[in-house]
């Protein structure tokens, strides 16, 4: 399983777990696909769209937990 940090690179949640893709799009990343996203940090992108990144890492962990 990929440990999901503040530092982990967008790129690699999606590559890793693709079906995560409705978390980010639920707090409005909605451009994951477009250059910008694959050279952010998870932290960075949180930051971006004004949402805590630990409170976000937790959400992301959960869902993926239960799939």
């Amino acid at each position: 399983m990929l440990e999901i940090t503040r530092d982990t690179m967008l790129s690699e949640i999606l590559e890793y777990a693709p079906e995560s893709m409705p978390v980010f799009q639920n707090i409005g990343m909605h451009c994951l696909g477009c250059a910008l996203a694959s050279e952010e940090t998870l932290e960075q992108a949180c930051l971006a769209h004004g949402v805590d990144p630990d409170a976000f890492i937790e959400e992301l962990s959960d869902y993926l937990e239960n799939l």
